[in-house]
């Protein structure tokens, strides 16, 4: 795409006044999460009771924290990789290689912080530490995309993304102009996609679980059923880390600050709000009800003029996008074991949501560009989109 097609693109987001004021909103609620998280009224819709004050948020403790845990993560993701897979051809019909090592990366880190609790690492400390962590966190993402937009001031047009290039400044900083920015053959993007915030993800839950266990004498059952659902989405996501190539994250959206928050801050600080939830809210949960939540858990196709096909029984016969729905049934199993006197555990159930339906609005137009006449085929056969009879 030219830089003249893509000013007359049409813009995502509200355009740059919707981005410039995501670039205040999305840092502020997740501040308001953990600051809900930890209050006793934990209202998801009523303001903090206070203000953390800059002493309260700025820590070089914290700050040295995220470096290390920064550069933990680099160090594992260039160790030798069980497979180098190739991602999709590019513009300039080139393909860049990509470590399978995520699944590698996790284990490694477990074991290394196993090998430090046991010598006396205060991992169960770590939820004290976690507005200070935010906001160094947040901070170095302005920095990073700050310099991630510099660098692609000076990449070739073929490397840039297809709708970070408007030439309106901010909109360009917040979807990120560049497509894979590199150094060397370290790809910024794909490493932040799936390493540092969902590994992070982990250990901030399982910090919880031990700060509980040091509060109460042992973890409830429902921290433990938040720790292990969200481990097994993790555990997961890193096993296939190679599906990622293939995402409209990896092929289509630059690595902008949208990303980069997204991948470093909102993804740790925000997944881990059930765990913070309990910790400060315990709530009973009986055995069969946890069984109960745990429960929770021939193709006939149409040919396109691509040579691919579009499935068209099975989920795929009743929605169009059943994995989004798997995602939100997923969701709702992992803040059930919160109860149901907060609104503040299902936050993640709303935002996905919302997240979902503008990505499969984005799908749509994708799909119906990629394989015209049959998408629109499949779209009689297949009316609801997520969830059947509903949407």
């Amino acid at each position: 795409m030219t830089s003249r097609e893509a000013s007359q693109a049409p813009l995502e987001f509200g355009g740059p006044l919707g981005v410039a004021a995501l670039l205040i909103l999305l840092p502020a609620t997740m501040f308001h999460l953990l600051l809900a998280a930890r209050s006793g009224p934990a209202r998801l819709l009523a303001l903090p009771a206070y203000l953390p004050g800059l002493e309260e948020l700025w820590s070089p403790w914290a700050l040295l924290l995220l470096f290390i845990w920064l550069g933990l993560q680099v160090a594992l993701y260039l160790l030798p990789a069980r497979k180098v897979a190739e991602g999709l051809e590019l513009k300039d019909k080139s393909r860049l290689r990509y470590p399978i090592n995520g699944f590698q990366a996790l284990v490694l880190t477990a074991l290394l912080m196993g090998l430090g609790v046991s010598v006396g690492l205060p991992l169960g400390a770590l939820p004290g530490m976690l507005l200070p962590l935010a906001f160094a966190t947040t901070l170095t993402s302005f920095i990073f995309s700050l310099l991630l937009y510099a660098k692609a001031l000076v990449a070739p047009a073929s490397a840039l993304a297809p709708g970070g290039n408007s030439g309106n400044s901010m909109y360009d900083f917040f979807l990120g102009r560049e497509l894979n920015p590199r150094l060397g053959s370290f790809d910024f993007k794909y490493f932040c996609e799936l390493r540092p915030g969902l590994i992070g993800w982990v250990f901030i839950n399982l910090a919880l679980l031990m700060q509980e266990a040091e509060l109460r004498g042992s973890p409830s059952l429902a921290m433990w059923l938040v720790n292990g659902f969200q481990l097994l989405y993790v555990g997961d996501a890193l096993w296939y880390e190679e599906s990622v190539l293939t995402t409209m994250d990896i092929i289509h959206d630059g690595f902008g600050f949208m990303l980069v928050f997204g991948d470093l801050a909102w993804v740790p600080f925000t997944y881990s709000l059930q765990a913070q939830f309990l910790l400060y809210h315990p709530q009973p949960l009986g055995l069969p009800m946890a069984l109960l939540i745990c429960l929770l858990k021939g193709l006939e196709t149409i040919p396109t003029a691509t040579g691919r096909q579009l499935l068209v029984s099975g989920w795929w016969g009743m929605v169009r996008h059943p994995n989004y729905l798997g995602d939100l049934i997923m969701a709702l199993a992992w803040s059930l074991p919160c109860g149901l006197s907060h609104l503040l555990p299902y936050f993640y159930v709303l935002y996905f949501t919302a997240l979902l339906v503008h990505r499969e609005a984005r799908d749509e137009q994708q799909c119906l560009q990629k394989y015209g006449r049959a998408w629109q085929e499949y779209c009689k056969r297949v009316p609801y989109r997520i969830i059947p009879y509903v949407y």
